[in-house]
């Protein structure tokens, strides 16, 4: 498959799930859980079912693709236009991180379930609820959008969390698949890398805005010769540092 038919496939897979139903779309996605210094990172990415109406977007959404598969330059083009998307009201997006003090506390898994839980919230609306836990009277406040979100679908990349407080769907290399989990890819893995840049100038030597944290043989080098900062996560290092 080509290219351009890979990442139109990833607007066709979102648009068929709001065609069949599925009243808004939510995809989560994490960055840096494989690193060994800095957060985990994780984005979420909201849109209705009319956003699959709009032929601009899909003419836009023809450059998403799994954030893996981008150059940086081309992230940071993808990254603007996912907020411009945001800007013009097509879709909400939000980021947190969980930070190397979680990790170490929660591990990997439970801090990046920490992240992704976080970015839902921060999308600032209402979430789906488990079956049976919806309000048994809905608030007369409440207006016909906030009511279809809390059908949302939630769908993250890789496998279903366990415990999460919202119901999803776990998607399998799903940043290659569908175009909110590739828009989401994209949002965490640019503000990690921005993230990571600035703690370079805070922790000089290891060449954080270079290696991202991830375990280049720069970073075990630098790590032999300086030992870790207070950004590395001291569970990850066991087997570089012995």
């Amino acid at each position: 498959m080509s290219d351009s038919a890979r990442r139109s496939s990833l607007w066709a897979h979102d648009a068929t799930l709001c065609h069949k139903g599925v009243p808004s779309l939510i995809g989560v996605d994490e960055a840096g859980r494989g690193a060994l210094a800095g957060p985990v990172m994780a984005a979420a990415v909201f849109v209705e079912a009319t956003f699959f109406e709009s032929r601009e977007a899909q003419s836009e959404a023809v450059a998403i693709n799994d954030s893996k598969q981008l150059k940086a330059e081309d992230r940071e083009a993808q990254h603007t236009l996912i907020l411009g998307w945001r800007e013009r009201g097509l879709i909400r997006c939000a980021w947190a991180e969980g930070s190397v003090t979680e990790i170490e506390t929660l591990n990997i898994l439970g801090a990046t379930r920490l992240a992704m839980q976080r970015s839902l919230e921060g999308l600032g609306m209402p979430l789906p609820t488990p079956e049976g836990d919806m309000p048994l009277f809905q608030s007369d406040s409440a207006n016909q959008s906030e009511i279809r979100n809390l059908k949302s679908k939630i769908i993250v990349d890789g496998r279903p969390l366990k415990p999460f407080p919202y119901p999803h769907q776990g998607l399998v290399k799903g940043d290659g698949t569908s175009l909110c989990i590739a828009a989401a890819s994209i949002l965490a893995k640019v503000e990690r890398d921005r993230l990571m840049k600035k703690l370079c100038t805070q922790h000089t030597g290891y060449g954080f805005s270079r290696h991202k944290g991830y375990g280049t043989t720069e970073h075990r080098d630098a790590l032999a010769r300086l030992g870790p900062c207070p950004e590395h996560r001291k569970l990850f290092l066991r087997k570089v540092l012995g």
